[in-house]
């Protein structure tokens, strides 16, 4: 545990204007950190320590001990390392690799070189835009099971969201990939268990910047590994499901494991198959919840956009439940979660290993340097967004035009995450979902503050009630 003496976290600045709203970050630092504050920093939050001057377009190089960190925000550099040059630096940071690897072994989210490319192909073809639609009830199914859930409460229950989220998008990931539904106590402890895991997770991987190139393997004792046991224990039963013949044909298991017959003699074995799931299903149903808790704490502090939202899905749908069908006429819904990915990336570090010298601009990159792109700092750069620190949706409305490469919560390029439509579409449905029928309010006076380890989260959860609204729709 990291204390007020060692280490004084960023202070979190928030403020409401007339018609505005600038939702929580942590003030930039006055001045450069020294190593002791960078070690604390990076084990307490990813994303805590930077400067002003970051929050700008730009290419920067310096060093932390023996090793060299390039620092990419500008959309062309960042065009130039992950699609131009993507072959040097495809692979994942050692800290990010060493962080993941008890959890997910060589799952395609932290692997490369031949293991990626073999294994992207088949996980990219079952979660394709173009098999979203057959998700779809899937979706509907599980909000509006939650829905059911919330219209139960006693007045004034008070929820904690980054929970109630987890469940419902680990719900949805795993009847998907699994085909198979998922338990309420099974989601808690896949979700519990993870919640551990980032909070003994080694976010700094001191060996990597001491000159060791695959940095040192963390261990994270009995507390990460009771953590791992809690997670596996659940993917492992619903995997053993599937393969006794207890899961849903045309889920993405079954599709993984048909393709993977058909690939030509480079089919992938049995612990292959698990990592893949696996990767998978905590990608799924981790970066959706945590996007989901965060744009519900913006729309309550953004009652004018909450009233667009709930005027579309009235003009949309009437008194009937949302269905994906309806996205296109939902085009707020969407934006909503758009800005909500612009202001807080699930993934806001994208820290990239250079396999050989290269230069960047006019920087010249050693081999085995850690190339730092940072949605986090790209998406609030002043020189690239107007009001970046503003939640703004209408940004991505209709006819306004984003630099693909100054946009990048699921990352760009050959590694652009495979789920990114199947997650963005289960956002948006499930907030229209629930939107319709609840308002959500935070537990007033809560200080909400944005934390990363692996995934950006608000410290401490989001602690809120919901208020059935007055106008709620009529159940087929």
């Amino acid at each position: 545990m990291i204390t007020s003496a060692m280490y004084e976290p960023a202070q979190v600045v928030e403020r409401h204007e007339p018609g505005a709203f600038i939702p929580c970050h942590p003030e930039p630092r006055a001045q450069d950190p020294n190593l002791f504050q960078i070690i604390l920093g990076a084990r307490h939050s990813l994303i805590d320590n930077w400067i002003a001057d970051y929050y700008r377009s730009g290419l920067d190089s310096f060093r932390v001990l023996r090793r060299q960190i390039v620092f990419v925000n500008s959309p062309e550099h960042i065009k130039y390392v992950l699609v131009t040059r993507h072959d040097n630096f495809e692979r994942k940071s050692p800290q990010m690799r060493r962080a993941l690897e008890a959890l997910l072994g060589d799952g395609l989210f932290i692997s490369d070189g031949d293991i990626w490319k073999k294994r992207r192909p088949l996980v990219a073809d079952i979660v394709h835009k173009r098999r979203v639609p057959e998700f779809g009830a899937t979706m509907e199914d599980a909000a509006l099971a939650l829905a059911k859930d919330w219209a139960a409460l006693a007045d004034d229950t008070e929820i904690e969201l980054t929970s109630e989220m987890a469940q419902l998008t680990a719900m949805i990931i795993a009847r998907a990939v699994f085909g198979k539904g998922l338990s309420r106590s099974s989601a808690e402890q896949v979700i519990t268990g993870f919640t551990a895991y980032q909070r003994a997770t080694d976010s700094f991987n001191l060996g990597y910047f001491l000159g060791w190139d695959d940095g040192w393997s963390s261990s994270g004792g009995s507390g990460k590994r009771q953590a791992i046991v809690m997670v596996h224990e659940v993917i492992d039963s619903v995997i053993n499901a599937h393969l006794a013949g207890e899961g849903d044909a045309g889920s993405m298991v079954d599709l993984l494991i048909r393709r993977n017959q058909r690939s030509a003699g480079s089919e992938l074995d049995l612990t292959a198959l698990r990592n893949e799931a696996a990767t998978i299903f905590m990608a799924g149903h981790e970066t959706t919840a945590t996007t989901l808790t965060w744009a519900w704490y913006l729309l309550a502090n953004a009652p004018w956009v909450t009233e667009r939202v709930h005027a579309e899905i009235k003009a949309a749908c009437g008194a009937r439940p949302p269905a994906l069908a309806d996205l296109p006429q939902l085009p707020w819904c969407r934006a909503v979660i758009q800005e909500t990915l612009r202001l807080y990336p699930p993934v806001p570090l994208l820290p990239r290993q250079a396999l050989a010298a290269d230069r960047i601009g006019h920087i010249e990159v050693e081999k085995s340097a850690l190339v730092m792109i940072a949605p986090w700092l790209l998406h609030r750069s002043a020189d690239l967004w107007d009001k970046p620190n503003n939640f703004l949706p209408e940004r991505f409305l209709e006819g306004k035009k984003i630099n693909p490469f100054a946009y990048i919560p699921f990352a760009v390029g050959p590694r652009i995450c495979p789920g990114m439509n199947f997650g963005q579409d289960e956002a948006a449905l499930c907030l229209a979902i629930l939107a319709q029928q609840f308002e959500v309010i935070p537990r007033p006076g809560y200080r909400v503050s944005p934390v990363c380890r692996l995934t950006l989260r608000p410290d401490g959860g989001l602690p809120a009630t919901v208020k059935r609204r007055s106008d709620p729709p009529a159940h087929n």
